[in-house]
């Protein structure tokens, strides 16, 4: 029979982290700003900068622009950016709860029901202020107009 031996107990330390510790996450700080900060003063220094007419030019596909590149109505991207990062943090904290539900009891089902209430107020809050529209005034006015018919 083979002897059998405990697992350890405390895998986890308890308290604020060490010196050694620190003094690690120092380092390694201090080594990844060098290493970026090096390699951009290599790419400015051993790479070339030419300027010319050529490629000054705009280039899609081999079809020179014509007209304005300007739109009457810009679509706005950034909100709808912005919108996908708040939506795509609320999924990462949904998902970190799923993980650990077991151990947050009660209270971290109650605390997560709160936040996706309040993350649904504000869906509907923006969905009723027109966040979630995509087209143009007059494409959604037309719109309403034969919904009303």
């Amino acid at each position: 029979m083979l002897p059998t031996t405990k697992p350890p107990t405390n895998l986890v330390p308890s308290g604020p982290p060490g010196a050694e510790d620190l003094l690690t996450l120092g380092l390694y700080v201090l080594i990844a700003t060098g290493l970026i900060l090096l390699l951009l003063i290599l790419a400015r220094v051993l790479g070339s900068r030419t300027d010319s007419v050529m490629k000054g030019q705009p280039y899609e596909s081999a079809v020179l622009p014509t007209g304005e590149a300007r739109l009457r109505e810009p679509v706005p991207f950034y909100l709808v950016a912005i919108f996908f990062i708040v939506f795509d943090v609320e999924a990462v904290f949904i998902v970190s709860w799923a993980v650990a539900y077991d151990l947050l009891g009660w209270a971290g089902f109650w605390q997560i029901s709160f936040f996706i209430v309040i993350l649904f107020l504000g869906l509907v809050y923006l969905w009723k202020m027109g966040g979630l529209d995509w087209g143009s005034e007059m494409s959604r006015e037309r719109m309403l107009a034969r919904r009303s018919k």
